[in-house]
């Protein structure tokens, strides 16, 4: 391996002297100058530990004395990606307006207010006093469908807000726009109703798990006949209402809805930033597969929001799936039962790679692959129980140097799964490895004739035509990282081109996902400061981007770092920065300034930003 392996090579008129980052702390508390302080003695401390020689607890000193134990100074939790990074900005309820008064119009009568104990604004003259100062003068949601959805509350709302404080509504364009409802799978307030008072009928999920045990049972041949006897004797189970067996024999024996996988390009299904508006931009270069952000079963029969949420689709997204992640067959039925009959989704996928610790210990995500029985149920149950195909997505193994996806995948193809996602990394590599397109190729022959798409380190069309010759029995590749860090990659690869896209052109792009964040997510201050954090998120990744003008070797490569840079001119510097300050600056020629107190820690503590007052 050569010295300069992972190193992104930029012509050298663009390379900036390395330098160390000065802490300012102009406007920092005493209070958090003693823990930056007290965080630079316990490195020391650490630093002194490790200096010490020797092997071993009770290993001992040339006196004879024992040597020091080594300390463990740093929790290991405060390693790598941060567990509760917490809200980046808290919005006092006593300065928002009631949410029976946003949506008033000229000739209406104020509405009084139902909630109990409610502490919002209800005087509309002193609210719109006291409100900030327009982010903006246009509304994008009001000019795309004739009405703002957040009402008085918008922070761009001098295009819909009358001089005597009332909404503005352009009815001919809003009828229109109601024809063809962009959004769809919101769960109606009764659904959620019902399930939050357990009213919701789960009796074919529950009868389907019932048979499969039944069966499973009388198959086994381990049990002795004192065995086989007391289960023929058991208890009758209890009953199911009108679902007959005749109804599990119909539901086995349905027919699947078809999905044609070949050479399709799949978004990969990415939590926190796989959002709605991201998947439109990624739909708009190009990508034909797109799949909502990891949902947890347990979640969503809680009816948490922001958990149905994700099941959220763009009517452009043609083909969409969502996916699952749970620890029992139980939770996942259920799911799979309310989402086949109230939800409107081309397939359902089932999280088998999640690396995530707390998901690992329960036994979830790539925890599954060390519980192959729950696993069988899992998919068994869920891909007889829906009439839309079952797949699912999974990493090498769990640990890496125990390969077990080549032993699965015929196992999942024969239980029920239309097609199979393998991310050529174990879980204990995380993305620490480059992928291993030689074992998914060897998944893909094992799988065969069921659909494989392989997925890891995707950035070029060069990379994408790579993985096709190593690994030419797939059917598609997925693509998670390389589209976070350049979108217009599906744009590349259908078209067989680099592109050396433009700093405006980015900045068009970032402007785009704005707007489209500001109509999902609302342009009212909550809605503005979540498609800030949203957007600084997607920061994390963008900023990766090598311009292919920059590049002494294009193309760049996924696992390869630049060195610092400056780039063809000051936005394309801007853009390229490593520091989550400037992503801020980003954001706030969209947004507005960030609100007083506003923080934002992103997954990894090495690029947080936060406004501490003296």
């Amino acid at each position: 391996m050569s010295e300069d392996h992972g190193i992104c090579h930029i012509k050298p008129q663009y390379v900036l002297p390395e330098h160390e980052r000065v802490l300012n702390l102009a406007h920092v508390s005493e209070k958090d100058k003693q823990v930056l302080e007290a965080t630079k003695v316990k490195q020391e401390e650490k630093e002194i530990v490790e200096d010490v020689g020797g092997e071993g607890e009770g290993a001992e000193e040339g006196n004879g004395e024992p040597k020091p134990k080594k300390r463990k100074i740093f929790d290991k939790k405060l390693k790598g990606q941060n567990k509760k990074r917490g809200k980046s900005f808290f919005q006092n309820r006593e300065d928002e307006l009631c949410e029976s008064l946003i949506h008033l119009q000229d000739g209406e009568e104020v509405p009084e207010c139902t909630r109990k104990n409610c502490v919002c604004q209800h005087s509309i003259e002193e609210y719109l006093a006291k409100k900030p100062e327009d982010i903006g003068p246009k509304c994008y949601t009001f000019e795309i469908s004739g009405r703002c959805s957040r009402g008085l509350a918008c922070r761009f709302g001098k295009s819909h807000i009358s001089a005597n404080g009332r909404n503005i509504i352009d009815q001919n364009k809003y009828e229109e726009y109601k024809k063809t409802p962009t959004i769809r799978n919101m769960l109606g307030r009764d659904v959620i109703t019902t399930i939050r008072k357990r009213q919701y009928d789960f009796n074919l999920a529950e009868k389907l798990i019932d048979t499969y045990d039944n069966e499973k049972t009388r198959t086994n041949n381990s049990m002795t006949p004192e065995e086989l006897f007391a289960f023929l004797k058991r208890p009758a189970r209890k009953t199911f209402g009108t679902v007959t067996d005749e109804d599990i024999i119909k539901l086995k024996s349905q027919e699947k809805k078809k999905i044609n996988w070949n050479n399709k390009l799949y978004l990969s299904p990415l939590t926190t930033v796989g959002n709605l508006p991201f998947r439109r931009i990624c739909k708009e270069f190009g990508a034909d597969i797109t799949c909502g952000e990891m949902a947890m079963c347990s979640s969503l029969l809680q009816t948490i929001p922001q958990e149905w949420a994700l099941m959220k689709r763009h009517h452009t997204e043609d083909i969409f799936g969502v996916q699952l992640c749970a620890n029992n067959p139980y939770l996942l039925t259920k799911c799979g039962l309310i989402l086949e009959r109230e939800c409107d989704v081309d397939f359902i996928d089932l999280n088998m790679g999640c690396p995530i610790e707390w998901v690992f210990k329960k036994g979830a995500g790539s925890g599954m692959l060390l519980r192959p029985k729950i696993l069988e149920a899992c998919v068994r149950n869920l891909s007889d129980l829906i009439s839309v195909p079952m797949t699912v997505k999974l990493r090498t193994g769990a640990y890496k140097d125990d390969n077990v996806a080549h032993e699965l995948a015929p196992k999942l193809r024969d239980w029920g799964a239309s097609m199979i996602t393998i991310h050529g990394r174990s879980r204990e590599q995380r993305y620490t490895k480059s992928a291993d397109w030689a074992y998914i190729r060897q998944v893909a022959q094992a799988a065969d004739p069921c659909p494989v798409f392989g997925c890891g380190d995707v950035l070029s069309y060069e990379d994408y035509k790579r993985c096709w010759e190593q690994a030419p029995e797939i059917s598609g590749i997925m693509i998670g990282r390389g589209a976070l860090i350049k979108p217009w990659i599906f744009t590349e690869i259908k078209e067989k081109r680099l592109w050396d896209i433009t700093s405006s052109q980015r900045l068009e792009l970032i402007g785009k996902y704005v707007n489209y964040s500001l109509e999902h997510w609302g342009s009212d201050n909550r809605g503005v400061e979540n498609c800030r954090r949203f957007l600084l998120e997607w920061l994390s990744f963008l900023h990766r981007y090598v311009p292919v003008g920059l590049l002494e070797n294009p193309p760049q490569k996924i696992n390869e770092r630049a060195p610092l840079f400056k780039g063809r001119d000051e936005m394309e510097t801007l853009l390229a920065s490593q520091s989550a300050s400037d992503w801020i600056k980003i954001t706030e020629m969209f947004l507005g300034k960030v609100p007083e107190g506003f923080r934002f820690i992103p997954k990894h503590k090495a690029n947080s930003y936060e406004q501490m007052q003296g």
